[in-house]
């Protein structure tokens, strides 16, 4: 079992950048594909990014593609979400979750593929 617990949220002004970080704890958190989903009001959750075990396979959502890049470091338990170039649109509650995987390459771009949720962080962008 793996607790997830992102930070990094917040106000930014248009064009701006922030990191995020999810912090895992438990054991194995290199056995774990992750993902980064966020929720605006009224809108449906969306994958927003999906990074593989080993880090070298990674998705993105095209409305962030050439803005986002996701990381991870397994030695730190902690995967990441650079946003840049940030728009309005951006803002929502962003999530990350986990899903052990036998496949160091596979990653996964659906919310029902995760097994383990954070909390959210807010992010917000203003004009």
């Amino acid at each position: 079992q793996v607790q997830l617990v992102e930070s990094g949220g917040g106000l930014v002004q248009a064009g701006g950048s922030l990191k995020l970080s999810c912090a895992a704890s438990g054991r194995a958190f290199e056995m774990y594909a992750m993902g980064w989903f966020r929720q605006a009001p009224g809108k449906e959750r969306e994958c927003v990014s999906a990074i593989s075990r080993n880090g070298e396979s990674t998705y993105y959502t095209n409305s962030v593609k050439g803005r986002f890049t996701s990381s991870r470091d397994n030695a730190k338990n902690t995967v990441y979400l650079q946003m840049n170039s940030l728009r309005p649109e951006d803002t929502a509650v962003y999530y990350c979750a986990a899903r052990a995987t036998p496949s160091v390459t596979s990653r996964f771009l659906k919310g029902y593929d995760y097994n383990y949720w954070g909390q959210g962080t807010q992010v917000t962008v203003s004009t």
